[in-house]
């Protein structure tokens, strides 16, 4: 007798036991929600198996997803076999919206906008990033090359979706990393991303060049280069070190895969510390980009030195009951990030975190140094900016949210800080986030 579908209760019930348990509930596989391969002899703590990266799984079973959403894969995306979530029609639509996740996510972390928008007749699609999730081909072991996750390839990545679906032209929105991606794709090509709806990570500018200094002296040639933060912040009593740091580091993934609380609880931990149901969040902006300034961000942007995140979210776990309450991001809902990232771990979305060359200068440099040939470019497609009025992540780079509105990005209809949310807005606040996009994308 088959296996009954496996629901996303029947999930939550049947695979609480994670990776320790190497398979999920019975009839995981037919779900496509394959059971986790272990790490074969050769490979090293962290890494994976041959088995999960050259055997892809199947699309997401019915159950998982709302109503309206449908689990695919597009094939020569870039290299990738991409897995994208999708919603209405191509033929009917009065446009193609692209939505692009961040980190820790998928694409799963749309599921809300994508109904309201495909009721509204856009065509919407939502892919899992390069390393992410489902999507494969990318190189997702530390030791593999990083150039494949510099931003300008993530961005010939989204043009490659586009092309395969066939449009000339989106309208675009990211949340976190993938506002990052969004933005560059809004700068390299406005011709094909016709408006762009940032969240949670606003967009600073891009890169400023050294300006007439011809006849300056070597020395001051090179002033206003950034100084990297890590003494500074070691220095502090208790001393610190920043996240994005640590998540370049070796033992980020094994400290997140094999997180001594399982995958489950690390990722509600951390999804709550950062949301706006954690009382530890009344952001601030930050005067300046130094130790002290830095030091006033909580411990999971800037961590004590020697401890990794898994346990520092792991001090604010939520109870039984605020997981009860937790109407944006149920238990159920959870344990399909949880299942994937149980099946994959997380190096490919640290991969571009190691593509960085340094903390202070996102993209000052290192394989991430093309980006400025955009030096002195601006967005100047319509755009607009959403974020949880409780998320530290707007503050983070002082100054880009006051750089963004206005500067960077040329054409902003309206910044949003929505009470009482964090950074997971468009879950947290997924009624205003859908009013507000459907509206924006209405005025074009």
């Amino acid at each position: 007798m088959p296996s009954p579908p496996l629901t996303r209760r029947r999930l939550l019930q049947g695979a609480t036991a994670g990776i320790a348990a190497a398979a999920l509930a019975p009839g995981a596989e037919a779900a496509g929600l394959a059971a986790v391969t272990t790490t074969r002899p050769g490979t090293g703590p962290g890494m994976l198996s041959m088995t999960q990266r050259d055997d892809p799984i199947g699309p997401y079973a019915g159950g998982v997803l709302p109503a309206g959403i449908r689990s695919r894969f597009v094939a020569g995306v870039n290299g990738l076999r991409m897995h994208v979530l999708e919603a209405g029609s191509r033929g009917e639509a009065r446009a193609g919206v692209l939505l692009l996740h961040g980190f820790p996510e998928l694409a799963y972390s749309w599921r809300r906008l994508m109904p309201a928008l495909a009721g509204a007749g856009y065509h919407v699609m939502a892919p899992d990033l390069r390393g992410y999730g489902r999507t494969d081909g990318a190189g997702v072991g530390y030791d593999d090359d990083l150039r494949p996750f510099r931003m300008l390839n993530e961005v010939r990545d989204m043009l490659s979706l586009v092309s395969a679906f066939g449009y000339r032209e989106v309208h675009l929105a990211g949340h976190d990393f993938g506002s990052l991606v969004a933005s560059w794709c809004a700068v390299a090509r406005p011709d094909v991303f016709r408006s762009v709806v940032l969240m949670s990570a606003p967009f600073g500018g891009t890169a400023t060049l050294p300006f007439d200094t011809a006849d300056a002296a070597p020395d001051s040639a090179s002033a206003g280069t950034p100084t990297d933060i890590d003494a500074e912040l070691a220095s502090l009593d208790p001393p610190r070190h920043h996240y994005r740091r640590f998540y370049a580091t070796r033992e980020a993934n094994d400290d997140l895969w094999r997180a001594p609380q399982g995958v489950h609880d690390f990722l509600r931990a951390y999804y709550h510390m950062k949301s706006g149901d954690w009382s530890g969040n009344r952001p601030a902006p930050l005067r300046q980009w130094s130790a002290a300034e830095l030091a006033r961000l909580p411990r999971y942007y800037v961590l004590d030195l020697g401890k990794g995140m898994a346990e520092t979210v792991a001090e604010q776990m939520p109870s039984a009951a605020e997981i009860e309450a937790c109407e944006w991001l149920p238990d159920d809902e959870l344990r399909v990030y949880s299942a994937e990232y149980e099946r994959t771990g997380f190096q490919g979305g640290l991969q571009w975190y190691r593509s960085v060359q340094s903390v202070s200068s996102i993209f000052g440099g290192g394989i991430n140094a093309d980006l400025q040939v955009f030096a002195g470019r601006t967005i100047g497609q319509p755009s607009m900016f959403i974020a949880g009025a409780r998320d530290w992540g707007i503050h983070q780079r002082p100054g880009a949210l006051e750089r963004m509105n206005g500067e960077a990005c040329t054409d902003m209809r309206g910044l949003h800080l929505l009470d009482g949310a964090g950074h997971w807005v468009q879950q947290e606040g997924s009624a205003e986030v859908n009013r507000l996009v459907l509206e924006f994308l209405r005025s074009l």
